[in-house]
């Protein structure tokens, strides 16, 4: 690999499987470990103790650290798939970017979108899989519940903590979560019982 202009930061901690195929002007960080089916082109970037098996990752892409490529994942050109990301049967439009903390599975992810942090496609009913349809330049508010089927369109956008279970028509936000309810003084007076009681159990002890 190094041979054929591909950087490995520390070749002795890096695992190919027989067919891996990796471009020119690749970087390859340490301790990441490429399984069986994988394609990576020139240009791009494996960060550190990413795992990869049955994937395509185009030019310029940069995942991990930390990132986990299943079978079936698809990056286009210039998409970033950051720290603790899980990929799977899943296509990612160029450009797009799920930097951390998140699960896409069987999803279509459209060009220039945005994943944030704790997005998660439910895309198992325990019997069937289904499928997450996001358009072009979408915006997906951190811990996004996409529950498939489900499709959103072209610059959509998702509230932050938003449970998605109907389709989102381009340029709608979706806010699916409860409304806040404040209680007055409810907190001091709930530890103040309780520690009372632990006070009071302790003493008969």
């Amino acid at each position: 690999a190094m041979e054929d202009g591909v950087t490995l930061v520390a070749p002795e901690t890096v695992s190919f499987a027989r067919d891996t195929v990796v471009g020119r002007d690749t970087v390859i960080e340490p301790n990441v470990v490429f399984g069986p089916g994988v394609t990576v082109e020139s240009g791009a970037r494996i960060r550190a103790f990413s795992h990869l098996e049955g994937c395509h990752v185009s030019r310029g892409a940069t995942v991990g650290p930390f990132a986990r490529l299943r079978p079936g994942a698809e990056l286009a050109e210039e998409v970033h798939v950051g720290n603790f990301v899980e990929i799977k049967n899943a296509q990612i439009g160029t450009g797009a970017k799920i930097n951390h903390l998140t699960y896409l599975g069987d999803a279509d992810i459209g060009a220039g979108t945005n994943v944030g942090a704790g997005t998660i496609t439910c895309n198992y009913d325990g019997v069937f899989k289904h499928r997450t349809t996001v358009g072009r330049d979408a915006f997906i508010g951190s811990n996004t519940m996409l529950v498939a089927p489900v499709t959103l369109g072209d610059g959509a956008m998702t509230a932050t903590g938003t449970v998605v279970t109907h389709n989102v028509p381009a340029g709608d936000m979706a806010v699916g979560r409860a409304r806040q309810d404040n209680k007055p003084g409810f907190a001091t007076r709930f530890f103040e019982k309780l520690r009372a009681a632990k006070a009071a159990k302790t003493k008969d002890n």
